[in-house]
């Protein structure tokens, strides 16, 4: 991070490698915009290259080693592109520098007054999204990077001109150490990601270490109903300011009353009524996002109109128990839960929604969670009147393991494998029927069958 913060001044050139990706692009916008010389490449044209080159920002398409000059100064390369990228590799022999796309956003967060960075195993996305509601309700004009779409950016990021800016902040292959907030919110911690991590004690130790970066007068937000995020910030000696569902916490809910997906509680901070919050995302487990949210917008003095107006606007992120639309009477929803502690949160909640029958389709995300985590994904899917289990995404994997979502099919007497998503369409088609909920859950690309789904219908 200290290496890269050298290259943040006007006149410098850098290049980056899948400029059009959703933290690339706003990467480009900020560095531009703080008086960089910036260009770039992706593989594809899209609406974020369209935007860079309104921005006046030059987007090659294609990886070609021509496209590495002398005249570049350092080069920042997105997760998708590997060492044997032929820009990367160009950059290499000419000696010009390459960074990782999170050390040039730590380099960026310490020129802001209040980086806020939410951290956790489950429900990063939905709480980054709430404070951006709450920060836009504040008129703080934030900078804004979310791992997901969210409907009132029509995007996940936003480049602003004030003195905030929130991240979305992932454990995985450690990136987020490279951040460095005034404000860390740690929503909870849980085994995941054991490709890379060697156990939860090592998952811990990773998330005592992002708190560290909170420097002794920011301020560290942590989940207190959350026994491994409590145990991972004790070492610290650091004072926390924390939420949970009790007045154990320093805020807290009262008089919580739901309906239907709709969820009202008063939030109380330090035995005070701060605000009332009303909520159109259903679960407990979003009262819990809230509180986050909450806790750090007392933290950057926001105001208690702005955390109650800012989250009655919010109707969930995209993927995030997303309303599709309807089949043959019954809902289609769409969520992007790929840990067994997620299938229990989403199961919970659709749970009490009232729905005849409940029919999940599932794509198991990577082998190696799939394998570390089976039985629990077998506990889970268990739950649903029916489970439809596709084959395994791989995402950045190869299966050297020999392991099949027909493996976890084989363990649930309602339940049905397929390879295909045709096949999966094909029984939702007589399957469905009005009552039912159906999910598509997942990390990777199974959300395409419900689109497919319902576009028959139209």
């Amino acid at each position: 991070m200290k290496d890269f913060s050298k290259y943040m001044q006007p006149g410098k050139r850098g290049y980056l490698i899948g400029i059009g990706g959703v933290s690339m692009s706003p990467l480009a916008e900020v560095l531009a915009d703080a008086g960089l010389t910036i260009t770039g490449s992706d593989m594809a044209e899209g609406d974020n290259v369209i935007h860079l080159r309104s921005k006046g920002i030059q987007v090659n398409i294609g990886h070609r080693a021509e496209q590495i000059t002398g005249s570049v100064d350092f080069v920042v390369r997105t997760a998708a592109a590997h060492d044997d990228n032929p820009e990367i590799m160009e950059a290499r022999r000419l000696g010009i520098p390459v960074f990782e796309r999170t050390e040039a956003w730590g380099a960026i967060m310490m020129d802001y007054k209040n980086a806020l960075c939410i951290a956790g195993t489950h429900g990063k996305t939905t709480t980054t999204s709430m404070c951006t509601h709450i920060l836009m309700a504040a008129q703080l004009d934030p900078t804004v990077m979310i791992g997901g779409t969210l409907p009132l950016l029509h995007a996940g990021h936003r480049v602003g001109k004030g003195d905030t800016i929130v991240m979305e902040s992932c454990e995985y292959c450690n990136s987020f150490l490279n951040f460095y907030p005034t404000v860390a919110v740690i929503l909870d911690i849980d085994a995941d990601h054991l490709d890379f991590f060697h156990d939860l004690e090592d998952i811990k130790s990773s998330f005592r270490e992002f708190a560290s970066h909170v420097p002794p007068e920011g301020t560290i937000i942590a989940n207190c109903d959350d026994e491994n995020t409590m145990d991972a910030l004790r070492p610290l000696g650091r004072e926390l300011m924390t939420f949970g569902m009790s007045d154990a916490a320093d805020v807290w809910p009262e008089n919580i009353v739901q309906l239907g997906p709709r969820s009202e509680f008063d939030v109380m901070y330090h035995g005070e009524r701060y605000t009332h919050v009303t909520l159109h995302v259903p679960g407990i487990h979003n009262v819990k996002n809230a509180l986050a949210a909450c806790a750090a917008a007392i933290v950057l003095n926001c105001g208690p109109l702005a955390v109650e107006y800012g989250l009655a606007a919010f109707n969930g992120a995209g993927r995030r128990f997303e309303f599709k639309g309807k089949f043959n009477g019954a809902d289609v929803y769409d969520d992007y839960a790929h840990h067994p502690g997620e299938l229990q949160v989403l199961l919970d909640t659709a749970g009490a929604l009232g729905y005849k029958r409940i029919i999940v389709v599932f794509q198991p995300h990577t082998y190696s969670r799939t394998k570390a985590l089976f039985q629990n994904f077998v506990e889970q899917l268990r739950r649903p009147d029916i489970a439809i289990l596709s084959e395994i995404y791989a995402a950045r994997e190869t299966n050297t393991i020999g392991i099949s979502s027909r493996d976890i099919a084989n363990e649930i007497p309602n339940s049905m494998y397929f390879d295909s998503f045709d096949e999966i369409i094909k029984t939702l088609r007589w399957t469905a029927a009005p009552g039912d909920l159906i999910l598509t859950v997942g990390a990777g690309d199974i959300y395409k069958v419900g689109e497919r789904l319902l576009e028959e219908q139209q």
